[in-house]
């Protein structure tokens, strides 16, 4: 299982330009607090950045399970936020990035 025993923690190039630091560190939170332990994690988790009325929802969703689950904050919405941000896992170096800085 994925994300059991966290060494170090990176956030990419692509996420620190284009994300907010206390953004960056709401996916660690979701992470720590709501999924792990909760729902079985893969090697990558998959996140999707949406504007609910003008704010920020976080949506978490794994095909292969059918889970989707949406967290929704009080901090505005930017357009320019990615569409999609990913948290890897490997071996217990865990890096948030942008889908294309992993393929």
């Amino acid at each position: 299982m994925a994300f059991e025993h966290t060494k170090e923690r990176y956030a990419s190039f692509g996420v620190v330009t284009s994300l907010p630091h206390p953004i960056i560190d709401t996916f660690w939170d979701i992470l720590d607090n709501y999924l792990k332990g909760v729902v079985p994690l893969d090697r990558t988790l998959t996140f999707r950045l949406a504007n609910k009325k003008d704010k920020l929802s976080l949506e978490y969703y794994d095909r292969k399970r059918q889970i989707h689950i949406v967290f929704d904050y009080n901090t505005p919405f930017d357009p320019f936020f990615p569409e999609i941000v990913n948290i890897t896992d490997n071996a217990g170096i865990e890096t948030i990035v942008l889908p294309h800085e992993t393929d």
